[in-house]
């Protein structure tokens, strides 16, 4: 049943996403082809992707960035949202069935083994959506910021502090990945085995 459900879910957001990016191909397809901007075509092609497309332009705007580039970044933040719902219900149902799967074995380890690794998945996306918020310059102010930041700064604190950025890059966050894969890895081979 959870297989079904994780699989239904997956393919939702699937098509929800080639629907969007499909839309929004089509905008700038239409666009360039220079259709009639009264037509039928055109004016539902407007309707369906611009409400996608014109909080994106004036981000870029606001960065200074040329609007032109709205389109293409709709489809990776697109792309981008699609693979961290895809992880979250694969780590939400994945971890659920392994619960399940302990308990009918009467394995309290193997439950806390697949309740750890959930744990893992769930703080790894986490801390993907505070790095990528962090490039887009979103405000601590933010609800949703201030929560990625108060989940990840008590592992990526220390870390920033004890290693020197390479370049103008800070690789604290790249080490804290590398940490919670090891950690996913011993908890496998201790709890899972």
């Amino acid at each position: 049943m959870l297989l079904k459900l994780d699989l239904f879910l997956n393919g939702l957001a699937t098509v929800a996403m080639l629907m969007i990016v499909t839309v929004v191909i089509l905008r700038v397809i239409a666009t360039y082809a220079n259709l009639n901007f009264f037509g039928w075509t055109y004016v539902t092609l407007r309707r369906l992707a611009d409400p996608l497309i014109t909080p994106v332009r004036l981000a870029l705007m606001g960065f200074r960035v040329d609007p032109k580039f709205a389109p293409l970044v709709t489809i990776l933040i697109t792309l981008l949202l699609w693979w961290v719902l895809t992880e979250a219900i694969d780590g939400i149902f994945g971890t659920a069935a392994g619960v399940i799967n302990g308990i009918a074995r009467h394995e309290p380890v193997r439950v806390i083994g697949y309740i750890l690794l959930g744990l893992l998945r769930l703080y790894s996306l986490i801390l993907f959506l505070r790095i990528v918020f962090s490039w887009i310059t979103v405000s601590r102010s933010n609800k949703v910021m201030r929560f990625l930041y108060k989940t990840t700064e008590p592992l990526l604190g220390p870390l920033r502090r004890s290693i020197r950025p390479v370049g103008m890059f800070d690789v604290s966050a790249l080490v804290a990945f590398v940490i919670i894969w090891v950690i996913q890895f011993v908890v496998q081979a201790v709890f899972l085995h």
